[in-house]
């Protein structure tokens, strides 16, 4: 057991870590080009958008670390398997980006705003923001068809709120606000430059930070509730309650849980009800065979603890 759970992890890594390495090296890019720009140009917005993709980088390095904890083997201190591990270190990295990308954001803005100074070449400036908007861009749109193979056909503005996979719309997040932050970094650069108000630099980088604090705040209350636990999704109870109706041994549920250990992982605890007239052996036997049956309809089902009674 602990081997085929082991493999399945080792395809789940490889499956998540396509559009984390995608997203790693597009930022890291973007960061030399914007750090470049900044030099150039001295401006604060620059700066802030340079130190966001650096960010971002080292983001992406700790959901990497997350995917790997995440894929090992069941023991004995972790008898459920480290599956919420991706959940940890994705919380940690909303967290990095509140205060590394939009606190500091918002503190360079408000410097610039208060002891503005001038700025040069912005033509440049523009320049590698568009073209690192252009990167962004594709970057985002890749990880939006991801999602999409993902998804279905759930909404996407449901998916966001309900998936399970918190490296992949921490990475949307990420790539999204980004986006966002190079169109309003565009934006001040060239009011800065037609005004010659090098203040408008200052508000550049306050709304950056402003995007960066609320995706942020979003990301953290959305995968703090993966971390503390949370239920399945409710078509793997439906699933469930078919599952059932094919044993006639299994006359009633009398309780079901379901909970989320990782974004690949489930597990299921229920108790039900079976005929009278069943001997131990035969009991133990229908649960067995409806387990095997359960984990063929829904392979993330990793654990399924099935106790026969007679009261909820």
């Amino acid at each position: 057991m602990e081997d085929e759970i082991s493999n399945w992890s080792r395809l789940v890594s490889a499956s998540n870590t396509k559009h984390i390495w995608q997203a790693f090296f597009t930022n890291l890019g973007i960061a030399l080009i914007k750090a470049t720009a900044a030099v150039f140009t001295k401006s604060g917005a620059m700066l802030a958008e340079a130190i966001h993709s650096a960010a971002d980088c080292s983001n992406q390095l700790l959901l990497l670390l997350g995917v790997k904890r995440a894929a090992k083997a069941p023991d004995a201190d972790h008898p459920l398997g480290y599956g919420r591990s991706l959940y940890f270190w994705s919380f940690l990295v909303a967290l990095l980006l509140f205060t590394a990308g939009g606190v500091f954001s918002i503190y360079e803005g408000l410097h610039k705003i208060w002891f503005p100074e001038e700025l040069h070449h912005l033509e440049i400036g523009l320049v590698i923001l568009f073209i690192a908007f252009l990167l962004e861009g594709w970057s985002t749109l890749q990880n939006v068809k991801e999602m999409n193979l993902r998804r279905k056909s759930i909404p996407f503005l449901r998916y966001l709120r309900e998936t399970k996979d918190s490296d992949l719309i921490v990475v949307f997040g990420e790539n999204s606000a980004a986006t966002a932050g190079l169109v309003l970094a565009m934006f001040a650069t060239v009011c800065a430059w037609y005004t010659q108000d090098p203040r408008w630099d200052g508000v550049g980088s306050l709304m950056v930070g402003v995007v960066l604090v609320g995706v942020a705040i979003f990301l953290a209350i959305e995968i703090q509730s993966l971390l503390v636990g949370e239920r399945a999704d409710p078509a793997i109870e439906v699933d469930i309650r078919k599952a059932l109706q094919g044993h006639e041994t299994i006359i009633e549920l009398l309780n079901l849980i379901t909970v989320q250990q990782g974004p690949s992982e489930v597990m299921v605890a229920m108790k039900v009800r079976m005929k009278d007239e069943l001997r131990t052996e035969e009991i133990c036997n229908e649960i067995n065979r409806f387990e095997k049956s359960l984990k063929l309809v829904r392979p993330e089902i990793r654990w399924c603890f099935v106790e026969p009674d007679t009261e909820k």
